[in-house]
């Protein structure tokens, strides 16, 4: 930090500029930072002449960002984002005794999994505001920003923790009223009248189900989120391909039931924290995901002992529903 005081013409100078940018233009910047136009125009220029390289193009239409003025802002924008939420935190502790701790999942495990839980887990920490940061698709991405992020073989590193949860399971699954038709000899499932497919699996889904399931057709469902297709299930429109850490607490209420094998596919799900943020509370909260998700799992094996859950996943199959190893489906990630 001694050394950045001497590299710019003040820390005022990035905030300008981060403004600008993020601002799209000098104006709009100006606005935010109550100033006027000018004084930005002024304060980027002395910033550039520190420098000794233009940031922007200046032309008749506005201001564009040159390669140098992307690579600066790309290095500072993310600081600047860490900052504010620091300080939001501080405040917010001062002020209320509240501690934020931002969760980054699948919009299905949030509204699946942790939604139906969310009264016990306010009981279970009233001095935490929760906070989402939502992933529409399959886990991934960047794992910075965030408390507590859900990835499936992210690993420890020097900037990470990784808590193993539970491996990546897949079942079949329907609502229990669905009728269920013979399923013809050598497929993997029970026939049903159709299919609810996640239009985003490559590839897809309907190879694993049996011949004369109905699919891509006007029995057939398709949707491009997983949480709509977890919610059709509920409803009773077809069967669809479920991940366990998603569809644990419907299963173990009963309203959707397993009807098919489980699929073993090698990766592990993981709740992933940043070194830096490893708090206490932080800890505790993990703790308590991870005996949600155990309890959940004692109730489906209880409840459907052919799925043998609480076997050992390397075991040779010599059961009804054995857990069957398949890189399939996980070729359209996890949620």
């Amino acid at each position: 930090m001694s050394r950045l005081r001497h590299l710019l013409p003040s820390l005022n100078a990035l905030v300008t500029f981060e403004a600008a940018v993020r601002c799209g233009t000098f104006a709009r910047a100006a606005q935010e930072l109550c100033v006027t136009g000018p004084a930005v125009s002024r304060t980027i220029g002395r910033l550039e002449a520190h420098l000794g390289v233009a940031l922007f193009h200046r032309t008749a239409s506005g201001a564009v960002l040159t390669e140098q003025g992307s690579v600066l802002f790309s290095g500072i924008s993310g600081s600047f984002d860490e900052i504010e939420r620091t300080v939001l935190r501080v405040q917010q502790s001062r002020q209320s005794g509240m501690r934020t701790v931002v969760l980054s999942v699948s919009s299905a495990f949030a509204t699946h999994w942790f939604m139906p839980r969310l009264a016990l887990f306010q009981s279970r920490f009233p001095k935490v505001d929760i906070r989402f940061q939502l992933i529409s698709g399959p886990l991934g991405g960047a794992v910075d920003g965030v408390d507590i992020a859900m990835r499936f073989d992210h690993g420890s590193n020097a900037r990470h923790v990784a808590r193993k949860l539970m491996p990546e399971l897949l079942v079949p699954i329907r609502a229990p009223h669905l009728p269920e038709k013979q399923a013809p000899t050598g497929t993997f499932m029970p026939a049903l009248d159709r299919i609810i497919n996640l239009s985003t699996a490559e590839p897809d889904w309907s190879g694993l189900f049996s011949e004369n399931t109905a699919n891509g057709t006007a029995g057939g469902l398709q949707f491009s989120d997983y949480t709509v297709v977890v919610q059709a299930a509920l409803l009773g429109q077809g069967v669809a391909l479920g991940w366990l850490n998603v569809v644990s607490h419907h299963l173990a209420r009963g309203v959707l039931v397993p009807v098919g094998p489980v699929m073993k596919t090698g990766r592990t799900c993981e709740l992933v924290i940043a070194r830096k943020q490893e708090t206490p509370v932080v800890s505790e909260i993990c703790d308590w995901i991870d005996t949600e998700f155990t309890t959940d799992m004692k109730r489906v094996d209880a409840q459907y002992p052919g799925l043998e859950l609480g076997a050992d996943p390397s075991r040779q199959e010599n059961g009804r529903n054995p857990i069957r190893s398949s890189s399939h489906p996980a070729s359209c990630g996890g949620f």
